[in-house]
């Protein structure tokens, strides 16, 4: 197992009388891919901010390769690349300029800074538009560029807040592309998203707050088996089923739940390989769906299940 990059020990943060975080902790590891998942309000934004050394925590503490990160100029900061939502780029100077700016900003040589330049653009797919400006872009280039300036100092830790926000498929597919070459080259990330399905393709480890405080701190597989069903089977019949058939029904081996609205029924079972003897049981007792579909438990699932349904602003 790689080694431990980022320890987040015990954030507690106030704004007035709400408390944001809520004695959050969590670690992450050289390689790694952390999906940081929430509804809004959790505390997402607010951990990612103390994380980067924008925001200072009331209590706790925020460590990088055992440097502690506060407030000022630190090296552990510099080991830090952060992604914000909100495109951080200058519409009017070339691609190139942009990056070499923000070089510039961490001290780096200029022949260092045109060389690091060259390998971003490349990463991100952006080389031949090196001199474009980025007004002339479209909002997955702009994204993919942004990535690329927060990538300049060759950062240990790269923190992505909701990069896919606005793009096309082609340029989230190049946005994944970029992050798995990172990974694969040790760079260690956090991910935010609400698109959770980014998430179970990107994270090898997930962590959920809410209320401000974490939820789940585990791998994707352990995440999966926290939910008693592990796959569902829709079911479209010609009529309503009766009530004796149902419980008939509820009482075949792997069903755990079943949800009934009129003609049509959604059964939790404890795995996919269930689904074959249920639907030849009902087969058994003259009854034919007119539809059927399997799913396997997903990470909305998981993330509804543990934060509830209740709509958020």
């Amino acid at each position: 197992m790689s080694e431990v990059l980022l320890e987040v020990a015990d954030l507690v943060k106030s704004y007035g009388s709400r408390r944001a975080l809520d004695g959050v902790s969590f670690q992450v590891r050289a390689g790694q891919t952390v999906g940081l998942l929430g509804p809004n309000g959790a505390g997402k934004s607010t951990t990612v901010a103390i994380i980067a050394g924008l925001l200072r925590a009331d209590q706790g503490s925020v460590r990088l390769d055992g440097q502690a990160i506060g407030a000022g100029v630190t090296a552990a900061k510099r080991q830090i690349g952060l992604v914000p939502q909100d495109l951080a780029l200058y519409e009017d100077l070339p691609a190139r300029d942009n990056l070499l700016l923000f070089g510039a900003l961490y001290g780096m040589p200029l022949a260092a800074r045109r060389q690091r330049c060259a390998e971003v653009l490349a990463l991100v797919q952006l080389s031949e538009r090196a001199g474009d400006k980025p007004s002339t872009f479209s909002g997955g280039m702009k994204r993919r560029l942004n990535i690329a300036a927060a990538l300049m100092h060759d950062p240990r830790l790269l923190i992505l807040d909701e990069p896919t926000v606005g793009v096309d498929p082609q340029s989230r597919n190049a946005i994944f592309d970029t992050l798995e070459a990172l990974k694969r080259r040790g760079c260690a990330l956090i991910y935010t998203s609400h698109y959770m399905e980014e998430v179970e393709r990107l994270a090898d480890h997930i962590v959920i707050i809410d209320h401000g405080k974490v939820l789940a701190d585990a791998s994707p597989a352990e995440l999966y088996r926290r939910l008693p069903a592990q796959a569902a089977l829709s079911l479209s019949l010609a009529a309503a089923p009766d009530p004796a058939l149902l419980a008939a029904l509820r009482a075949q081996p792997g069903v755990t739940r079943i949800d009934s609205t009129g003609d049509q029924l959604v059964l939790r079972l404890h795995s996919q390989e269930q689904a074959l003897p249920v639907l030849l049981w009902l087969q058994n007792q003259g009854v034919a769906p007119t539809h059927f579909a399997t799913a396997s438990t997903s990470l909305e699932d998981i993330f509804l299940n543990l934060t509830g349904r209740t709509l958020r602003d």
